[in-house]
């Protein structure tokens, strides 16, 4: 084999093996609590399920506690916490977002997006501005990432 075509052959390896670790897999199933009042949280489950995500609606328990436990930063929260894998993803994160969590595996305890942002995922309207999307362990916030 030539040195063109062993390079060609490398490069193509390293294309196909990157292709193949971009998307990491999101887990199969995920417990969603929630007000009973709010309707877009229903929507985001529904987003997650399009998504191929089993999604367990619960909305008979003081969110505020849930929010508590996995270390949600004090004044970060939005209308609904979902656990899934190892970590809390706090209200409307956008799966792109969610996909990278999965895809790098921090040792945080989750990710989240403060209020309820216009265009988010369960939100109706068009994208306003940029979504600071940050991670947190313990109630100590740092950023995530900028969509």
């Amino acid at each position: 084999m030539n040195r063109r075509t062993s390079s060609l052959l490398f490069s193509a390896s390293l294309l196909l093996g990157a292709a193949g670790t971009a998307h990491a897999a999101l887990p199969t199933e995920a417990t969603l609590y929630m007000n009973p009042e709010c309707g877009c949280c229903h929507e985001y489950a529904r987003q997650l399920e399009e998504k191929g995500v089993s999604v367990t609606i619960i909305d008979d328990v003081e969110v505020g506690k849930i929010k508590q436990q996995v270390g949600l930063p004090y004044g970060l929260g939005s209308c609904h916490t979902t656990l899934m894998g190892d970590y809390a993803i706090e209200g409307h994160v956008p799966f792109e977002a969610v996909e990278r969590l999965f895809q790098e595996r921090p040792e945080v305890g989750g990710i989240g997006l403060a209020g309820m942002p216009i265009g988010t995922p369960g939100m109706p309207g068009p994208k306003r501005g940029d979504w600071d999307v940050y991670q947190f362990t313990d109630q100590e916030p740092m950023p995530f990432m900028t969509l």
